[in-house]
């Protein structure tokens, strides 16, 4: 089950079906944030696994409507937990859940965080990703996927900081990585990513014509808070995932 199909994330997944078969609901099949519509989508379709991936992600519109950002990402994301521990009641097993969570719960201005590391968000749009993670953390065979990504072919922007530093990670590479984990062992949280560098040096190498700016020129164009040092410790990703 893949919930978030029509997102940036969820649509390039639907593509790179290798090995699966999916159940990929619009939101008017699913609707997490109405637990009536999971129950009934839940009774009538079968599956061994989600793809939690469905999220209100643009920090700007988080910002200006808190109470949607928690209502989708926390308590949307708590609504389909309780339902599948229902299923897992009548089908007698746990099913494996992978959400996609964000690097903003981390306080993003220091870097090089790794799973055990404080979880202080910087923005709403964390907060809101860190309680849905909350929920998750209810069941049994989950894997909590701690990330930022990009798409290579779609960088939407003309210009990237020189100062911002993440480990963002190709959308391509990230949904290699979630197919692994859909069928391996590991249960927990693990952070995803590539090695950290500027947002400028990343992404230019697929855009060339992209300019050079600071954090300091996005942000005084922002209402909220972005991230200074997002890099993580990817030392357990490297530890788990085989090629």
């Amino acid at each position: 089950l893949l919930t978030g199909a029509s997102g940036s994330l969820g649509k390039k997944i639907l593509l790179s079906k290798k090995s699966f078969s999916f159940l990929s609901p619009s939101k008017e099949d699913l609707n997490i944030c109405d637990p009536n519509s999971i129950q009934t989508y839940c009774e009538q379709k079968s599956f061994d696994t989600v793809i939690h991936c469905a999220a209100l992600a643009r920090m700007g519109e988080c910002e200006k409507e808190p109470a949607k950002a928690f209502e989708v990402n926390t308590v949307g994301t708590l609504n389909l937990v309780r339902a599948i521990r229902k299923v897992e009641k009548t089908i007698k097993t746990n099913i494996r859940f992978i959400y996609i969570s964000t690097d903003g719960v981390y306080s993003c201005d220091r870097g090089n965080y790794s799973e055990s590391s404080p979880t202080i968000p910087y923005n709403i749009y964390g907060w809101s990703k860190l309680g849905g993670e909350a929920a998750v953390r209810i069941l049994k065979n989950f894997c909590i996927v701690r990330t930022r990504f990009y798409d290579p072919e779609n960088i939407p922007f003309t210009e990237s900081a020189i100062d911002i530093i993440t480990s963002s990670i190709q959308v391509e590479k990230l949904i290699a990585c979630i197919q692994f984990l859909v069928n391996d062992s590991f249960k927990g949280v693990i952070n995803i990513g590539s090695t950290a560098c500027s947002e400028f040096i990343r992404y230019s190498a697929h855009k060339p014509q992209l300019k050079k700016c600071t954090r300091s020129d996005i942000v005084k164009n922002l209402k909220f808070e972005i991230a200074t040092n997002a890099s993580m410790d990817l030392s357990l990703m490297e530890k788990v995932i085989k090629d």
